[in-house]
């Protein structure tokens, strides 16, 4: 069956496909692989922080720009919210069992890649060397 394709009315029947311009799963591996929401799944993955703790582990975020992630996350069923009904109140955020299986291979990427660095960093200093650099 290809991507446009339909087998029937439920939603459970469509088929997916991420390169079709109007796929939804195309604006979920968006906030799921976007720098702040790739940090943000993979910070959460050792268990819940609450929203100073997540903006503290996820270096460089900006408090509007963890907030947009977290209700993208959230919106996508990868995040949960949890308020609690405290003064002041007190909001934690941790990850749905999706959310955990996006993570887990999220994590596996970022390990490779971080393990890879040494490779990476003489593969750009060849770069530049014969392009002129940035």
């Amino acid at each position: 069956m290809d991507a446009t394709t339909r087998t029937g009315t439920d939603s459970d029947d469509l088929a997916y496909d991420v390169f079709a311009r109007a796929c939804p799963s195309r604006e979920t591996l968006e906030h799921v692989t976007g720098r702040w929401g790739s940090l943000t799944v993979s910070a959460l993955y050792d268990g819940a922080c609450r929203f100073n703790e997540l903006r503290r582990r996820v270096d460089g975020v900006s408090e509007k720009m963890l907030s947009q992630t977290l209700h993208a996350l959230e919106r996508d069923g990868i995040v949960h919210r949890e308020a609690q009904p405290t003064n002041p109140p007190r909001v934690d955020y941790e990850l749905t069992p999706m959310g955990r299986e996006v993570a887990e291979r999220l994590l596996s990427l970022i390990r490779f890649l971080e393990s890879s660095t040494p490779g990476v960093l003489e593969a750009r200093e060849r770069y530049d060397a014969v392009r002129g650099g940035r």
